[in-house]
């Protein structure tokens, strides 16, 4: 029964994480540029993210989850702001130089980034209902070791992705030139900018 709960909660956390959206794009553009460990502390965030989210909805927390419904607005605006400033640096910013061994990122900044932007979208709590109860998951029980046996299946199933990706994505770090690094991030800036106006749609539509 508990092997059960964590391969559901395994799937579950897989499903969550894969979906290609601006953290599958700013992890892979992290470890391209920046090294695996920089890509695997960002993916670390999302999942931990994804996690306490998951939290919320197995363990039937209804005033936290009803206060993301209620403040959705705010939260989607927040993240459409941060998407908009993390495209605007990649944009503005320069490459950084391929003779340097050092990752020039802050560990602790590329955690809190993904951290805090899987954390400002509603839409994933709302998606861990729909999952739960699709894979006979009931958030509605009283909490018990099942509850954590899922949960824990969530954040492996959710690091099985990131550890996947990034590393993939490791494969080409150092096998680009400043070139290639420069429209990376012009790249990655316009994906984010794109990112950022669909949910400043979603924040418009909220509002009226």
């Amino acid at each position: 029964m508990l092997l059960t709960l964590f391969l559901k909660g395994l799937v579950i956390g897989f499903v969550i994480a894969a979906p290609v959206g601006p953290i599958n794009i700013m992890c892979v553009r992290r470890t391209i540029v920046h090294g695996r460990m920089a890509g695997l502390v960002s993916g670390f965030g999302a999942a931990l993210a994804d996690t306490l989210l998951g939290a919320i909805a197995i363990f039937g927390l209804a005033f936290v989850t009803q206060f993301v419904i209620e403040e959705r607005f705010w939260l989607a605006l927040a993240g459409a702001i941060f998407l908009a400033i993390l495209g605007v640096r990649s944009l503005s910013k320069p490459p950084p130089k391929l003779v340097s061994a050092r990752d020039p990122t802050s560990l602790i900044g590329d955690f809190t980034s993904t951290l805090f932007l899987t954390l400002s979208n509603p839409i994933t709590i709302l998606s861990f209902f729909g999952i739960f109860a699709a894979f006979g998951v009931n958030p509605e029980e009283m909490i018990g070791p099942d509850n954590w046996v899922a949960l824990l299946g969530v954040f492996a199933g959710a690091m099985a992705w990131w550890l996947t990706v990034i590393g993939l994505a490791g494969l080409f770090h150092g096998r680009f030139t400043e070139t290639g690094l420069m429209w990376a991030n012009r790249i990655t800036g316009i994906v984010m900018l794109a990112f950022a106006a669909i949910v400043l749609v979603e924040v418009v539509r909220l509002w009226v």
